[in-house]
């Protein structure tokens, strides 16, 4: 059924969880988000990143999303990851996504404020949610290096921004930087969990990890009880998909392009069901 993030999210401040959002970059992970949250009957929300545009335009990718989410039989919310530019927000908005991202976090704050206030007016005019990013990841969504010094916590969120961002902006969700990274980790990230608590007792909002793939199970407990009420996950879970459909072409038993997208399908709901049980503290999560 199709959700909207307010929505969402209100059931994990309620039972005190985190949602998973997930990147469908394509009909099969797609089926895998999906699929996932079905079987362990869980709301989910499912995403387009701006910066996946160039493999599948969201004029494709976008009506399939809301019609699987239209049809799944638990809460889905289809969401704008990372809307960086006007235009890509405008086309989330008239297709029908139940919410957008708008990312202008690289912007100096007053301007970040600026643009984050006019999308939301825009949104919130047409029944759409909004989530926003204040402080900056050490690294952009497309793996890029975004900050220029080693240390990391002078692009943490300040909770005294935070609160008057919330204030002034009307946005529904709001993503805090407090140590992850988009992309593949290279070691063990070093979490900051009280600006996560400082962020979500100045704002009263529900906070957004970003660069969640490759947290361990205990840092995303802890997320959790700070304030996290969505974890965005997506690179292990590619991972996962392109690792079965190597498996797959090694294997000799297929010339099928379809073999290899369905093994990697299976892989990708497999690993988002585990995502899944850690955000929800389904008691499965150890197994």
């Amino acid at each position: 059924m199709l959700a909207g993030l307010k929505e969402i999210l209100a059931i994990a401040e309620q039972e005190k969880k985190a949602v998973g959002m997930f990147n469908a970059t394509g009909f099969d992970s797609l089926q895998a988000v999906i699929g996932a949250a079905e079987e362990l009957n869980e709301p989910v929300i499912i995403a387009h990143a701006e910066v996946h545009n160039v493999y599948n335009d969201i004029s494709y990718v976008g009506p399939a999303m809301l019609a699987a989410a239209k049809n799944a039989l638990v809460p889905v919310c289809v969401h704008l990851d990372h809307g960086v530019t006007q235009k890509m927000i405008c086309r989330a908005l008239r297709i029908g996504f139940t919410s957008v991202m708008i990312d202008a976090s690289a912007l100096p704050y007053a301007e970040n404020l600026r643009v984050t206030k006019e999308i939301t007016e825009i949104a919130h005019a047409m029944g759409t949610d909004v989530e926003a990013e204040l402080g900056r990841l050490a690294t952009g969504e497309g793996g890029e290096v975004q900050t220029d010094t080693a240390d990391a916590s002078a692009f943490y969120t300040r909770a005294d921004e935070a609160a008057e961002f919330a204030a002034k902006t009307g946005i529904d969700a709001l993503a805090v930087a407090f140590g992850t990274s988009h992309g593949f980790y290279k070691a063990a990230p070093v979490l900051n969990f009280d600006v996560v608590k400082r962020c979500a007792e100045a704002t009263g909002l529900p906070l957004v990890m970003h660069g969640g793939s490759g947290v361990s199970a205990e840092g995303f407990t802890k997320a959790i009880e700070a304030g996290i009420r969505k974890i965005n996950y997506y690179s292990y879970m590619s991972k996962a998909g392109y690792e079965a459909a190597r498996r797959e072409i090694e294997s000799g038993r297929t010339n099928y392009l379809h073999d290899v997208e369905y093994a990697a399908m299976e892989a990708m709901k497999e690993d988002v069901k585990k995502a899944i049980r850690v955000f929800a503290h389904k008691a499965s999560a150890a197994e």
